[in-house]
């Protein structure tokens, strides 16, 4: 495009480029195609273009009747200033003490333990130490059996005491900290817990606001303020507020102060507030920008007054002092069925006991009296009495219940306990990983919620935002489009080596962005605003310098004559503007509540800001009404072009309506942001008749934010265009590498954005996630109709591209069939008809069959909702993305939410799951470290049911050749602590530390993060056959010493001894063959078991008073002990090594084929699983 072309020629191209567009009808395909290039486009389109509100449906309405219920006369709060007895008398309001611990001394100990037992598995393992306290059930001692579980508890109970007493002292740090507070005309220091609600407070600079409260003065002579509200919602940018006029000049110490504030109840919106204030008979509207909030920072203020408004648990920062959503791990829920097979495995081992403990007893019901071990009569005395025996029904009850407290462990206590150990270990090798660490943010990894770290294995969907999360969110000024003239294409340069500047009081002023300047505009202005041209450019910049609520602020320089102007403000796109505007000789030099001042080429002028009309979701605009230094009255308003070419004036000069309408198309398909601007003046009754409605709405009651939005509406009309911006977003360092990594590991892209379709697109191509050869299928449609029959018609044209095969040649020289893929993009118009109706389905199915998503114009809500369309209607895993507090609904909604420490506060961090600095961390997080977390808590898994059924089974062996009489040859202490000491830590530590994988395979072929899609780590599949082996391995290490020790004189404990210290051997063993990565703390943790063991069944033999005294010494001193240990490993684990060898070698996996290749160090010449791998790509899409 030629800069400063008129722009009739553009028109052409935008014509020839949208054509498709402008004049397909809603059920025709129509294709293009550009020479050189393969693009298919597929549009679904209305004809209609009258302008429909993106947004969700009945918004109006909806925020009507929610401003309604704001406030009213019964609900409102009344607060006397300076008069906290009368405030409080009617209803005694919190004081400002908090608190956030969870519990009390006296309600410590009941409530965690209620909390604790939430898990089905402590009751079960609490009523098994119950029924051994009954002396008819007792098997093991009473201590023992009570053991596990209380060490459970007890970590547990330990944890949360601790991080309770740390609430309590923050709590107790933050109630005693001080404040001023008006006590007989005087300013006296008060503990922040005493401060009640309608005392006047003061806050010094730099000091921390105590609580919510409505600002009466400020040091500055005009009332403006500038607070820091990073501890509430973490954005560092300062905000102004602002103090009534009404109120700046009084001073509590010298007169007495009184008033009367009606306001809202408590309520968590931190962004809204409605209340009036009645002082000196006047009544006054008071908002957002009148209000401190507690937990805030006064910056750059000297002092400011309030009267305190909410106070304690009903402040705006308490009430909104929630933790993230809980979310649950999808490896965990699936583990909840296993754990109900095991526990049906474990009633049958109890039932199979019971039943032929009954057939024993009717068998030798005769022989009962005099049998050894079982005595029924009791003859020591002069009368023949009977022991504990209760009958043969009670007898086989008590056979069931002693059954299940010796075979306990079936369920696994200690997998829970393991499992939060692992992901703690887990989470802490993500944290200190330098390759999710940002410089640029100097911000590490962030693991806020532990539960889920496997789950990052598993991901299918991920839905991103773009703006700060694909892009930098640091907004450049590239181009304008002023009076049909394209100002984009020519030479950029600074005006002088430090750009531009002014000179104020002595020093020079200039801003402290730089912003290339277009020379011929810079000339434009030069020559002053004689020509309409000129006068055209002088009203544009004109108001990206007004038109804003961003605030100049001064700082210093090694230079003592020289200042910089910071403007801070909420909205980077502002920043961006005003630094544009300082740049072409427009500068913000001061802004207070009532004027600003900005220097215009070398002159200071004065502008009375008489009113400002903010942005909002519905009209996608903002305007501010100035009063001029000619005592004129304009209107300047700047917004997306979707409703600001809607309120243009289109009989005053349709040529530059058209020009402007082909330069934004123009910017939109090179990435930019666009923004059209506009303004008109009023004349004294237009002014006069907004001026009364503008006030009427501002003190309304009922309803004010939809009377002010229609008082704006009315005023935002009839404009003349003065132009149009493009504002750069640059995409983040790796994207296009990181969205292709991602898409090659099978993971879908989708991309949320409030963008317009044609920036949303030409973004996708830049960073990958679009290419040449996808055919984008495109809905927009303005009726529900129209969107079934668009949905429709792009499913029909969906399926035929998936039948469409083409040719692919990959990187071998050989070539391969692949299907057309294609890409859905649908606007935030069309998604109001279609979420929450019959059409999600169509929309599911659509979207199914698509490689990439991209939605343009979606609010915030409309994500949630997209993201619930697939998590609803699919068992994939979800993955969020976002930097903003327009994503958190979105991030709250995914199974995995993940939050980028951007530009735009830290909202999405502080609900996310995980949180980073870039979106290309995305990389390492799922397919390194979510790999591995996957593979290892899989494994983990697996194995605590495989190692606690192996003893299980080893004892039910025992109990079919003990006359089923639930006696044990292996002792309580070693049944106790098998779990505990015994085999607990080396399954936690290969958790922690083992890797299938280096980073370096895992990152070089993105294929393999396939294993988790197809749960190759933990299924049923691999459950049965872990409890085949497990009972293989049971068999072995039972009958090989029975055998061998059969027709000797060898007691229960020392074969018992034998059968423990084999089972220890055997399950470490076991985990050994698995290790793939050794390191020393593994050979630590596994040798040391196995030692730990050995050193404990010694001890506890050690003990007269116990059972088994020196049984260890006896048995072990003999050499068929030590042949039966070996025996015992090599006919047990012989099975599963020659298995696992075969189906290695036969029926290799990928992950397997990868580990051979970095075995052998031929990993650069990896054809072979190159081409195993490529498959995973071309699955269907459902």
């Amino acid at each position: 495009m030629d800069s400063k072309r008129p722009a009739l020629n553009s028109l052409n191209i935008e014509s020839s480029f949208s054509s498709s567009a402008r004049t397909g009808n809603s059920s025709s395909f129509q294709s293009k195609a550009s020479a050189g290039n393969s693009v298919r486009e597929v549009s679904f389109a209305d004809r209609a273009t009258k302008h429909v509100r993106y947004g969700s449906r009945a918004a109006d309405s909806e925020v009507f009747s929610i401003s309604q219920k704001e406030i009213n006369d019964e609900d409102s709060r009344l607060i006397y200033i300076n008069d906290p007895g009368k405030t409080n008398e009617r209803f005694e309001f919190s004081r400002n003490s908090i608190r956030t611990g969870k519990y009390s001394i006296l309600t410590f100990l009941p409530r965690n333990l209620f909390e604790q037992f939430h898990r089905v598995a402590y009751i079960y393992f609490l009523v098994i130490a119950v029924l051994n306290q009954l002396p008819q059930l007792a098997v093991f001692g009473r201590g023992a059996s009570i053991l596990p579980l209380a060490f459970v508890l007890l970590v547990t109970t330990v944890k949360d005491a601790y991080e309770d007493y740390r609430r309590h002292r923050s709590d107790r740090i933050e109630n005693n900290r001080l404040a001023l507070v008006l006590v007989n005309n005087q300013f006296q220091p008060k503990k922040w817990k005493d401060i009640q609600v309608g005392e006047i407070i003061k806050i010094q600079a730099n000091e921390t606001i105590p609580c919510d409260m409505v600002l009466l003065s400020t040091s500055d002579p005009t009332g403006v303020s500038y607070v820091q509200t990073i501890n509430l919602d973490g954005e560092s940018n300062l905000k102004t507020r602002y103090a009534k006029q009404e109120t700046l000049s009084k001073f509590p110490e010298k007169e007495k102060v009184s008033g009367l504030i009606r306001c809202e109840k408590p309520n968590r919106n931190i962004y809204g507030f409605q209340a009036n204030l009645e002082i000196d008979g006047k009544k006054l509207s008071l908002g957002p920008s009148n209000v401190l909030l507690r937990g805030c920072e006064l910056k750059n203020t000297g002092w400011a007054i309030g009267v305190a408004v909410y106070a304690g648990r009903e402040t705006k920062a308490m009430l909104n002092s929630s933790g993230a959503s809980c979310k649950r791990s999808k490896l965990e829920s699936r583990m909840n069925f296993e754990i109900i097979i095991l526990s049906v495995f474990l009633i049958a081992l109890c039932t199979v006991v019971s039943i032929c403990a009954a057939v024993w007893l009717r068998r030798e019901r005769d022989e009962l009296d005099y049998l050894p071990f079982y005595r029924r009569k009791d003859f020591s005395g002069a009368k023949v009495k009977d022991f504990n025996y209760y009958g043969w029904g009670l007898e086989i009850i008590f056979t069931f219940l002693m059954s299940v407290i010796v075979f306990q462990i079936m369920i696994p206590i200690s997998l829970y306990i393991s499992m939060e150990l692992v992901r703690v270990g887990q989470a802490y090798f993500m944290i200190r990983d330098a390759q999710l660490y940002d410089e640029a943010s100097n911000s590490r990894f962030q693991c806020r919620a532990l539960n889920i770290n496997e789950d990052l294995g598993q991901i299918k969907y991920i839905f991103s935002d773009k703006t700060g999360t694909l892009t930098e969110n640091k907004m450049e000024f590239q181009c304008a489009s002023i009076g049909e003239v394209d100002y984009s294409g020519g030479r950029f340069v600074l005006e002088g080596e430090q750009g531009y500047s002014v000179q104020v009081d002595g020093n020079i002023l200039r801003p402290k962005m730089k912003v290339n300047a277009d020379p011929e505009l810079l000339q434009v202005l030069k020559r002053g605003r004689n020509t309409n041209k000129g006068k055209q450019v002088h009203d544009f910049f004109l108001a990206l310098a007004a038109c804003n609520a961003i605030v100049p602020l001064v700082i210093d320089t090694s230079d003592p004559r020289v200042k910089l102007i910071d403007y801070q403000g909420e909205s980077p796109d502002e920043q961006a503007l005003v630094y544009a505007a300082a740049t072409y000789g427009f500068m913000l030099v001061e802004r207070t509540s009532g004027h600003i001042v900005i220097d215009i080429l070398g002159q200071r002028q004065r502008f009375n800001v008489l009113g400002l009309h903010e942005f909002d979701s519905d009209r996608k605009r903002m305007s501010v009404i100035l009063g001029c230094p000619d005592k004129s009255v304009k209107v300047f308003v700047k917004g997306a072009d979707t409703t600001m070419l809607s309120v243009i004036d289109g009989s005053e000069n349709l040529n530059i309506i058209r020009a402007t309408e082909a330069h934004l198309h123009a910017y939109s398909s090179v990435g930019l942001r666009t923004l059209v601007v506009g303004m008109r003046e009023l004349n004294t009754s237009e002014f006069e008749q907004w001026h009364s409605s503008f006030e009427a709405a501002s003190t309304a009651l009922i309803g004010r934010a939809a009377l002010l939005r229609k008082v704006a509406g009315n005023v935002e009309n009839n404009l003349s265009i003065l132009g149009a911006s493009g504002i750069e977003d640059k995409l983040q360092n790796g994207v296009p590498e990181a969205i292709e990594s991602l898409r090659t590991a099978g993971i879908k892209m989708w991309v949320l954005t409030g963008d317009k379709q044609e920036t949303a697109i030409s973004i996708g191509y830049s960073s990958k996630l679009l290419n040449s050869k996808m055919t984008q299928i495109i809905i927009n449609s303005n009726s529900k109709e129209s969107c079934r029959r668009c949905l429709q018609e792009a499913t029909d044209m969906a399926k035929k591209l998936m039948t469409m095969p083409g040719v692919t040649c990959d990187t071998g020289g050989t070539s391969r069939v692949t299907f057309t893929q294609a890409a859905l993009i649908v606007d935030g118009t069309s998604l109001v008809y279609i979420l929450d109706s019959e059409l999600e389905e169509q929309l599911f199915e659509l979207a199914s069959k698509c490689s990439v998503v991209l939605c343009c114009r979606v609010a915030p809500l409309q994500k949630a909702g997209i993201v619930a369309l697939v998590k609803n209607r699919t068992a994939d895993m979800t993955l969020a993305i976002g930097d903003g507090a327009n994503d958190v609904s979105m991030i709250q909604m995914a199974d995995v939410g993940v939050g980028i420490s951007g530009q735009e506060g830290r909202q999405a961090v502080m609900a996310s799951d995980f949180a980073m600095g870039q979106f290309r961390f995305l990389v390492p997080l799922l397919l390194v470290h979510g790999h591995w977390n996957y593979q290892r808590m899989g494994y983990t898994i697996l194995y605590n049911f495989y190692r606690n059924a192996v003893f299980v089974l080893v004892l039910f062996w025992y109990v079919l050749y003990t006359s089923f009489s639930l006696t044990t040859a292996i002792t309580e202490w070693s049944s106790v602590l098998y779990s505990v000491v015994y085999t607990s830590l080396p399954t936690i530590v290969v958790g922690i530390l083992d890797k299938d994988l280096s980073r370096k395979t895992l990152l070089k072929y993105p294929q393999l993060y396939g294993a988790g899609h197809r749960q190759e780590c933990y299924n049923s599949k691999l459950f049965w056959v872990t409890m085949m082996d497990t009972l293989w391995q049971s068999l072995a290490a039972f009958f090989i010493p029975l055998y061998a020790y059969w027709g000797s004189t060898l007691d229960a404990s020392s074969i018992g001894d034998l059968w423990t210290i084999a089972v220890v051997v055997l399950v470490n063993l076991h985990l050994a063959m698995d290790v793939i990565r050794w390191t020393w703390i593994t050979h630590a943790a596994i040798w040391g078991s196995i030692v730990a063991t050995w050193i404990c069944v010694t001890v506890i033999d050690s003990f007269p008073s116990l059972v088994g005294y020196w049984a260890i010494f006896h048995v072990a001193k003999t050499g068929l002990f030590w042949l039966c240990l070996l025996g015992i490993v090599v006919v047990a684990l012989l099975p599963r090594f020659v298995v696992k060898f075969l189906y290695q070698y036969y029926c290799p996996c990928d992950v397997q084929i990868a580990r051979e290749a970095e075995k052998f160090g031929n990993l650069g010449d990896l054809g072979a699983v190159h081409k195993e791998m490529d498959p995973i790509l071309d699955h269907p899409q459902r």
